[in-house]
């Protein structure tokens, strides 16, 4: 006979776990199925590591930018130890016993393993069946997308868990990739003082941002030490060797593939509930709803892999089972920010999607070294703020803010882009001087 619950939580990732948590909180009888680490991608290989140790070569860069400081930079080969000493305090020592014991207190039941749906409310985890009254929660994260290239599958690259797992510094590192993990990851390693080549196969890095944020980032990466290939096709890796479609065969110490993610659903048994296990991903209401007791966040719904995502749409799952009143999803001032150096911060439309959607577009863009705090700043201060505008609606519908600070001085976009905030009022806003954020006011006049 199956064992009885109220919800069950496929996957503890960050979304889930914050689901499965509430809803214990509230009284109900969770059941929690993780088969790997309670907390997921973020505090172990992704949001809280990674950011740490590209802080650390952020220093270096920062030091390097002080004349005559360039020679004492050289403690960059001891830089693993330190990075997996501070990575090891931020995940909790490196194992997930801390958010499975913190689950488990707030009244969740916790099982290791991997859950299959075998129908409305039922799940069979290691031939054991388990059922819910309520519902099912969908939260099982994405994977690394691996490439069908030749030779890829004989050779042991890197995902970007491995190389922030890694405890020594490559010579050299191959990027396929150039994406937001791939950039941020090769800037690292190469103001660690690895010689880093990045390959992508489209004509840009970043292809999802502005051309103006991919031409940045392959300035600072190239200032940087590294060395780019775009519009280059890979097919044939022979080892550590990387064969492109143009003859260039390029070796390096390690490979780290960085082409994207994806959700692994053909394993949920979503065809026992009406969902298709074939698709890319699961197709959410705005209240999260998947079908008829079944709910879905995070990666999975495919509006986004961000942690910011998944712990929003998991309030939105959370109100929507308990029976509380909430707004649905509103996904058009979605922020997002690659955390290179300068930071590449942005929300809503880039211009080509706006004008794709048909809206009538007016843009413009602020330089932050023209900008009174870019002057105080000098080096390092590349970056810039764009602006796209709905000229008939007279609102912004999407923004980019790069800089130093560029992930923090778009939480002012976002909010006009979120609010559609009329172009009006931020003309006659107070901007505080000297600040890198007074750009926007600068941008904003830009637009008439």
């Amino acid at each position: 006979m199956a064992e009885e619950f109220d919800i069950i939580v496929l996957g503890l990732g960050v979304g889930g776990e914050e689901v499965g948590g509430r809803l214990a909180d509230a009284g109900l009888r969770v059941l929690g199925i993780e088969n790997r680490l309670v907390g997921g991608e973020c505090p172990y290989w992704g949001c809280i590591p990674s950011k740490m140790m590209i802080r650390a070569s952020g220093l270096l860069a920062e030091g390097r930018r002080i004349d005559g400081m360039a020679g004492h930079a050289e403690i960059a080969p001891d830089w693993a130890p330190v990075a997996l000493r501070i990575r090891d305090e931020a995940t909790d020592s490196w194992n997930d016993q801390v958010a499975v014991d913190r689950f488990t207190k707030r009244g969740g039941t916790f099982l290791r393993g991997t859950g299959r749906l075998t129908g409305p409310g039922q799940v069979e985890v290691d031939g054991k069946a388990y059922r819910a009254s309520r519902g099912v929660v969908v939260a099982t994260g994405t994977a690394p997308v691996i490439p069908p290239i030749p030779g890829l599958g004989d050779t042991p690259f890197w995902t970007n868990r491995e190389a922030i797992e890694a405890d020594t510094l490559p010579k050299s590192l191959t990027v396929l990739g150039g994406g937001a993990i791939g950039v941020e990851l090769a800037q690292m390693f190469a103001r660690f003082g690895v010689r880093v080549c990045v390959i992508e196969s489209g004509e840009r890095l970043l292809s999802m941002e502005e051309p103006e944020a991919s031409k940045l980032v392959e300035q600072v990466l190239l200032r940087d030490g590294g060395d780019i290939h775009k519009g280059a096709r890979a097919v044939r890796v022979d080892g550590m060797t990387v064969h492109l479609a143009d003859g260039t065969a390029i070796t390096s110490e390690k490979l780290l593939v960085a082409t994207g993610r994806t959700s692994q659903l053909g394993q949920l048994g979503l065809e026992t509930v009406g969902l298709d296990p074939a698709g890319r991903s699961i197709p959410v209401d705005g209240h999260m709803r998947a079908a008829d007791g079944i709910w879905a966040v995070g990666d999975v719904t495919g509006h986004g892999a961000f942690t910011h995502m998944s712990m929003y749409q998991a309030a939105i799952a959370i109100r929507d089972i308990l029976g509380q009143p909430g707004p649905p999803a509103d996904y058009k001032a979605l922020p997002r920010v690659t955390f290179t150096d300068p930071e590449i911060g942005a929300v809503g439309l880039t211009e080509a999607q706006a004008r794709h959607q048909g809206i009538h577009v007016k843009t413009a863009v602020s330089p932050l070294p023209e900008s009174s705090r870019g002057f105080i700043h000098k080096a390092g201060n590349d970056g810039f703020i764009k602006l796209v505008a709905d000229a008939d609606r007279d609102i912004l519908v999407g923004a980019t803010s790069a800089g130093p600070t560029g992930g923090e001085v778009l939480g002012a976009l976002t909010v006009a882009v979120h609010a559609q905030v009329p172009l009006e009022m931020l003309r006659h806003m107070i901007y505080a001087y000297p600040t890198f954020h007074r750009a926007i006011e600068d941008a904003v006049h830009r637009l008439d």
